[in-house]
């Protein structure tokens, strides 16, 4: 069974900076595109970033030139370096990743549990 974990929320002052990991494990054949979501209270949950299994990158702009989206393919793993945190980054962030397990014959969207990111003013 495939699962994403993610790691690295907290509390954190505005300015300050933050790196969340998203680890996948399980039987997993290869893995596509990689993305960050995030979810604040009341609101719709947004795409923030995106990663093809190339490298390529994209950035919501509400978050360009501050955070940046990675991959180690040998971890199955992706991270966001968030920098100059603000209060409106606050959100429960997920990761997504297109996944082919062992089972299946594609790709399936697999989505982690979430980790909370608060910013105090």
């Amino acid at each position: 069974q495939v699962q994403l974990v993610e790691s690295g929320g907290g509390l954190v002052q505005a300015g300050g900076s933050l790196r969340l990991s998203c680890a996948a494990s399980g039987s997993i054949i290869r893995i596509n595109a990689m993305a960050w979501y995030r979810q604040a209270p009341g609101n719709q949950r947004e795409l923030v970033a995106t990663i093809s299994g190339g490298g390529t990158t994209n950035y919501a702009d509400s978050v360009k030139g501050r955070f940046t989206i990675s991959r180690d393919n040998a971890k199955n793993t992706v991270y966001l370096q968030m920098n100059s945190l603000k209060p409106e980054d606050t959100a429960v962030y997920h990761c997504n990743a297109e996944i082919r397990p062992a089972v299946a014959v594609g790709f399936v969207a697999y989505w982690g549990q979430g980790t909370q990111v608060t910013v105090s003013s």
